[in-house]
């Protein structure tokens, strides 16, 4: 019966976009600065047109998130307040920062808790993007619609004469789908039967008759697409996941799989009145790539299954004053790690799960021969490291590969040198089954032997099911202090707005610092907390509160009392 409606629904689409019935495509607002507010909630919002609304997870909104502009070599600093009725963590997908910020499946953020981590960023001018990641939750969280843009800026892509108007000529798309049920609900499955840009429902926009660029993320659970034009025209790649390739690539179809991020620039000059369409040609996929299977039955059933389908309609207006309206020949200089400057080659398997204890069944997947378990460290790096990551697959499926920490170089798919578009920075690579893929990276700094990083397959369901492992990065230099515990205390006490640590004795610097209402609920998680800046408790209601600090050496936990008037 479910099938049945959804497919119902899927014609419904298809009848529409034939009479030329189209959403208005939704660009995301943005943020900018250096304090960013985020609250996660569960929401409603009109996805479908008629009918009734959808409940769905929304950043500071309705359905995904603001954008989020960074600057590079800012300190940006989040008060992430979760408001759902259940925990989850927010990744920042692609930024380099200590793990303890990093979002992972360790830093849970309970109901009714804020999170305020921050970092420096280092990361090069690219498109980025924020998400979910509580382990065996994160396809659920992800399916709302948790999640938004990040996009970092720097000296070197300013300097180039690239679109850069957001929502003008700076056009952000996010690429996924959903499967609906009775009244207009999601369905948290692998493949939907529609697909959505921006959270919009068979989207079109206008757009100025000159040169446009496309900030392209595939948000979905599992799908890739196999991107092009309607009309085959060429466009060009100027950047991967971590930032600007060194020229751009001239090409008409763009393989974009879970996770990844792709920048391109399509020349709409002089096509003043016309439309056209951006499609996904996933009738070309072969089996074994997400979105070519053609299941008509069960779990993995879908109307978009190996066939081609639209994702936005475009429409030419007349050009904006002084339009950017030639590609640049050449972007920046990377500089990569060398082959030859490799400390160590790490081999890390992908397989199928059959005879595995522990995984849930044959459409299982597994990293290193073993499902994923949270207490286990699969890897240690040395701090300083530079490293080959070997990844061999005897799997019979492509999984697309990603690693916190780190931007890395693609070095060869199964013996052969990446394509011109896949030479440039990346964070998730696609691992075709039966082949090895080789890459490159550096690990230095950010060395943490309490709170490891992540690597997995950024298939959501194979994520949820175990297809993950963790390293940490280790600092053997260093030594844990072994003097007293320092004495310290919190004032004013009582407080109204905001608190601070006076420190006594020893000097030491705070790991973690957690505030615990009287009930013994978490109600703020400060991750290697500026002390010297204070504590804004404003938010909190009057009552009891536990600080309780954990040391960055020795890691022990001392704790203080005091009141919130």
């Amino acid at each position: 019966m479910i099938r049945s409606s959804i497919l119902s629904l899927f014609l419904l689409n298809i009848t529409l976009i034939v009479q030329g019935q189209y959403n208005p495509l939704w660009i995301p607002d943005t943020l900018a600065g250096t304090n960013f507010d985020l609250t996660i909630k569960d929401t409603l919002a009109q996805v479908v047109t008629n009918g009734q609304q959808t409940i769905t997870g929304g950043i500071n909104g309705k359905f995904w998130g603001p954008t989020l502009i960074f600057n590079k070599g800012e300190t940006v600093h989040m008060n992430v307040h979760n408001q759902l009725n259940e925990a989850t963590t927010i990744h920042w997908h692609g930024m380099h920062l200590p793990a303890v910020m990093d979002g992972g499946p360790h830093q849970i953020i309970p109901p009714g808790t804020v999170w305020q981590p921050y970092w420096e960023v280092t990361n090069s001018a690219a498109t980025y993007w924020y998400h979910p990641h509580l382990h065996e939750m994160t396809m659920d969280h992800i399916t709302k619609g948790i999640g938004g843009l990040i996009i970092v800026r720097d000296d070197e892509e300013a300097a180039l004469a690239l679109p850069r108007t957001y929502g003008v000529d700076d056009i952000p798309l996010v690429l996924t789908d959903r499967d609906f049920i009775t009244g207009n609900q999601f369905n948290p499955v692998p493949y939907g039967d529609s697909a959505l840009v921006n959270m919009t429902l068979r989207p079109q926009h206008t757009v100025p008759a000159q040169m446009i660029r496309f900030r392209l993320l595939n948000a979905a659970i599992e799908r890739s697409f196999n991107l092009g034009f309607s009309d085959n025209r060429t466009f060009y790649v100027i950047a991967s996941d971590g930032g600007l390739l060194d020229a751009p690539v001239a090409l008409n179809r763009y393989l974009l799989h879970a996770g990844e991020r792709v920048e391109i620039m399509v020349d709409f000059s002089g096509q003043q009145g016309s439309s056209f369409d951006f499609r996904a040609f996933n009738a070309s996929l072969q089996p074994f790539i997400p979105g070519g299977e053609n299941f008509p039955n069960g779990p993995f059933a879908n109307a978009l299954g190996h066939i081609d389908f639209n994702l936005v309609h475009f429409n030419v207006a007349a050009a904006t004053a002084n339009p950017i309206t030639a590609v640049p020949t050449t972007l920046v200089t990377n500089v990569f790690p060398l082959e030859a400057e490799a400390d160590f080659t790490r081999i890390i398997t992908i397989s199928d799960s059959t005879g595995v204890p522990g995984t849930t069944g044959p459409n299982a997947f597994i990293l290193g021969h073993a499902i994923f378990d949270i207490d286990n460290v699969n890897h240690e790096v040395p701090l300083n490291n530079t490293e080959i990551w070997e990844l061999r697959s005897t799997s019979g499926f492509g999984h697309p590969f990603h690693i916190h920490d780190v931007e890395f170089k693609i070095l060869s798919v199964n013996g052969a040198a990446p394509t011109a578009e896949q030479s440039g920075w990346k964070d998730v690579v696609f691992v075709p089954r039966n082949q090895t893929v080789r890459f490159i990276a550096r690990f230095d700094d950010y060395a943490d032997a309490e709170h490891p990083f992540m690597y997995h397959c950024h298939i959501s369901l194979h994520e949820d099911e175990g297809m993950m492992g963790q390293f940490i990065v280790t600092d053997n230099s260093s030594s844990v202090s072994e003097l007293p515990t320092a004495d310290f205390v919190v004032y004013p006490n009582p407080a109204s707005n905001r608190i601070s640590v006076k420190f006594t004795g020893n000097a030491i610097q705070a790991y973690y610092v957690k505030i615990v209402n009287a009930a013994g609920k978490v109600v703020m998680m400060l991750p290697r907390p500026q002390l010297n800046n204070g504590i804004d408790v404003s938010m909190l209601a009057p009552g009891l509160y536990n600080f309780v600090l954990t040391e960055e050496g020795t890691k022990r936990i001392v704790t203080r009392s005091f009141i919130v008037e």
